[in-house]
């Protein structure tokens, strides 16, 4: 073990308890971090007085955990991601070959819920659509193929303004960073009154 084991959650508490922050959207996974942010700004009050907000974690059930192509959480670290702003034809590639079981498209199947493209399909596509294909599957009947190709078409839509946006942005690389300069502006009057606070009631100030 070293010190990063123990200052990579401590920074990740200061990064939420610098801004009073009383809502925190995570993942399932990150779920422990806010735990540990929770006992830390606790453990301060206890000892010096009401200082920080007591962060309250925000997960969407829908998107607590996101499958990587490998049936994994989705990581860069497991190389199994989707890019949103990837080429087309290297994202349908890559959909295109998520492993799938040997069972034949007439096969019913019954656990169609834990099938890796319904699972992403329900993160990207109308949840009728989505409760659809998952339906037809467990029906029997739908191929995989035709499964994963739905899955790509959704996928692409869905980021559609995402990757019009992105392009509109790199063009206008001047308007981003006034953009973070601005950004960075706000955020840092706020944080100065959060560190002041904390450096008072601890003596410090």
């Amino acid at each position: 073990m070293n010190h990063g084991l123990f200052a990579y959650p401590v920074l990740m508490a200061a990064d939420i308890l610098a801004f009073d922050s009383n809502l925190v959207p995570v993942g399932k996974d990150q779920k422990q971090h806010l735990e540990v942010t929770r006992d830390i700004a606790g453990k301060f009050n206890q000892q010096y007085g009401q200082t920080f907000v007591i962060p309250e974690p925000r997960i969407r059930e829908e998107g607590a955990a996101v499958p990587g192509l490998d049936g994994q959480k989705m990581s860069k670290s497991y190389g199994n991601t989707i890019e949103i702003f990837g080429e087309e034809k290297a994202t349908r590639k890559k959909i295109m070959g998520i492993v799938m079981d040997s069972r034949t498209p007439a096969e019913p199947k019954p656990d169609a819920d834990k099938n890796l493209a319904v699972q992403l399909l329900k993160l990207v596509a109308p949840a009728d659509v989505a409760t659809d294909y998952e339906n037809r599957l467990r029906a029997g009947g739908l191929g995989y193929g035709d499964l994963k190709k739905a899955l790509f078409e959704h996928y692409w839509q869905h980021f559609a303004a995402a990757r019009t946006r992105r392009t509109e942005l790199a063009a206008n690389q001047d308007h981003v960073r006034q953009i973070l300069r601005d950004g960075a502006e706000k955020a840092r009057a706020v944080a100065t009154k959060v560190l002041q606070r904390a450096k008072s009631a601890s003596g410090l100030g």
